[in-house]
């Protein structure tokens, strides 16, 4: 291992080589653009390439065909490039294609504020594409958790053949800290299940594991194999009929939820006698979590419940990690995780906590709006 100070950016790139990234896609995009930046320094040195496409269509679509070949894959964005994927998504879906997009949040709708931040995707990442599927999504709070995270959805797409989604933000991107970078051997680096090669047959490249993840068939290596975006049966054949549709959507999802012991991560702080539970993630979650500490020095129980991954949500450890009567939800928009937070703990007040700032929330703005459902 080694120590080094960089950017949350950085670390994302760093991270996705820790892995074992081979090939990167992408268009240049405030406030993730140094990350392809990066990459193209660093990867070709590595073995892998670089490549910067026409816009951000093309960058989905050539990690998807970069993944089918047999390597690692990653594309990052923003919220604007981010809506251009969304129909390559769906295909990533489909096909049980492992690769990994970065979202770097800025302010929006629209074009928005390319150079402030936000954590207002939380849902478009969520439901981008159309259709019923789960996508994992994490989200992280530092420099450190950024590279650790990005390790984390590779691996959560190679287990589990699955796009997986890093959602990071304009604060994360550019806040300067210590970085702890692994080599390979000393951090999990899993890589994806590839069947025995065959000599020319065809191949069912959707017949699942009892796990319910398929062998991912490799072109070039004697398969010959249909990529499918249409509903398909084991073998890739177009397969309009209901007990198809059924079979393979209940796959896609559950392949999903049988692992959220593995997908889900979050951090709890207080919460053994809390009275009052703030929840957050991301970068917003840094100022919430000083005013949890401000509100015990002023005698208030309260608790803090951070959010590593957003989608899928372990709802039974979320209701388990706190007794606390009071739920108050702090995120940088509207109120989108609140939405969940309020069913999980349908029994007890849950309040939403909107920040809207294009900066990172301080802890002041934070107690302002807390300081209303206290």
């Amino acid at each position: 291992m080694r120590k080094t100070f960089a950017s949350g950016n950085i670390a994302i790139a760093e991270g996705a080589m820790t892995a074992g990234l081979k090939f990167y896609a992408g268009y240049p995009i405030t406030p993730s653009s140094e990350i392809m930046e990066y990459l193209a320094e660093k990867l070709p040195r590595k073995g892998g390439v670089v490549i910067q496409m026409e816009d951000e269509i093309g960058s989905i679509n050539a990690i998807i065909g970069a993944s089918w070949a047999g390597v690692k894959a990653m594309t990052a964005t923003s919220g604007p490039g981010f809506s251009l994927m969304a129909e390559a998504l769906g295909l990533a879906v489909m096909s049980e294609t492992p690769i990994v997009v970065v979202d770097v949040m800025r302010a929006g709708p629209s074009t928005g504020v390319p150079t402030k931040t936000s954590q207002s995707d939380v849902l478009q990442v969520r439901w981008a594409a159309h259709g019923d599927y789960i996508i994992p999504v994490y989200a992280p709070w530092s420099v450190q958790e950024a590279y650790d995270l990005t390790v984390k959805a590779f691996n959560t797409a190679e287990l589990l053949r699955t796009p997986v989604i890093l959602l990071s933000d304009a604060v994360i991107a550019h806040l300067w800290e210590p970085l702890t970078i692994y080599e390979r051997g000393e951090i999990e680096v899993i890589d994806r299940k590839i069947p025995v090669e065959s000599s020319g047959t065809p191949y069912p490249p959707y017949k699942p594991d009892p796990d319910l993840v398929p062998p991912m068939p490799v072109f070039g290596r004697g398969f010959k194999t249909i990529v499918e975006s249409l509903t398909h049966d084991e073998k890739g054949f177009y397969a309009p009929r209901d007990d198809a549709q059924k079979a393979l959507v209940k796959r896609l999802v559950l392949k999903i939820l049988k692992r959220i012991d593995y997908i889900y991560e979050q951090e709890t702080r207080f919460t053994e006698d809390a009275e009052v539970l703030l929840v957050s993630y991301g970068s917003t979650a840094r100022s919430v979590l000083n005013v949890v500490l401000e509100l015990r020095k002023r005698g208030i129980k309260a608790g803090f419940l951070r959010l590593k991954t957003l989608w899928p949500l372990d709802e039974e450890r979320i209701r388990k990690s706190s007794s606390a009567k009071k739920i108050i939800v702090v995120e940088n928009n509207i109120g989108k995780i609140y939405m969940d937070i309020d069913r999980i703990f349908k029994d007890r007040e849950v309040y939403p906590a909107p920040v809207i700032s294009l900066d990172l929330p301080t802890p002041k703005d934070v107690l302002e709006v807390v300081e209303q459902w206290l």
